[in-house]
């Protein structure tokens, strides 16, 4: 039976950890090229980064502003610059690329507002070739409460969107034990997390080498591409 590999990761706004006091772009690129996945959901990432890691892991990007983006152009003069300086206030974005040659084509792209304050969220999700909706959120963080709800509401709208369809959540929850009606955990580190409808995992999540890249950890979860029919 096929899988699909999904990637999660946070990028911490393109910083490592001790700080590399320089633009990351080119490392974060090549650690997502090397790694075996087909589709990746990615958050903080900087704005401008998503054609750059598209073309160079050979996949197609669609991605949405979440907090921070006036005056963008300054930001990222700033950010490309002095990205320890600047941190989160350099702009920030989610991401979700797809390698078509392996997940299938991206068919639609849709957004939904999560909560402008005290930052503004957004989850996202495309609709691949097949009929698989796979969602990229970043929740609230510092408030429990605030992510449940962000949570809740993405996958609401997620599964509006798939219409009875199989549909992935993927992201950074800021929650470490996430339940969300309609959705079963497949896998996860931490607060970041892959969660299905109408899924199942194929194994237990995978944790690729990063490095000194971000303060999260890359969790890769393989989900099989048809849910096996009861036995008995």
């Amino acid at each position: 039976m096929a899988t699909m590999r999904v990637l999660t990761w946070n990028l911490f706004h393109g910083r490592a950890v001790p700080p590399a006091g320089r633009d990351l772009q080119p490392e974060f690129a090549a650690a997502l090229a090397g790694w075996d996945w087909d589709v990746a959901l990615l958050q903080e990432v900087p704005p401008w980064w998503p054609p750059a890691l598209a073309r160079a892991c050979d996949a197609e990007a669609r991605s949405v502003l979440t907090s921070r983006n006036a005056c963008l152009a300054l930001r990222r003069f700033v950010a490309e610059r002095a990205p320890d300086l600047i941190k989160s206030n350099g702009g920030g974005a989610n991401a979700i690329l797809v390698r078509a040659a392996r997940a299938g084509a991206i068919v639609d792209h849709r957004s939904v507002l999560l909560r402008r304050w005290p930052e503004r969220r957004v989850c996202h999700a495309v609709a691949l070739a097949d009929g698989t909706w796979v969602a990229n959120l970043h929740a609230q963080v510092h408030s429990a409460a605030r992510a449940q709800a962000d949570i809740e509401r993405a996958a609401a709208t997620v599964l509006a969107w798939a219409g009875g369809a199989p549909a992935l959540l993927g992201g950074d929850f800021n929650v470490r034990d996430p339940v969300v009606p309609g959705f079963e955990h497949l896998g996860g580190h931490g607060v970041d997390h892959v969660l299905g409808h109408g899924r199942r995992a194929a194994g237990a999540p995978e944790i690729p080498d990063r490095g000194r890249l971000s303060d999260h950890d890359p969790v890769i979860v393989a989900v099989l591409s048809q849910t096996p029919a009861p036995s008995g």
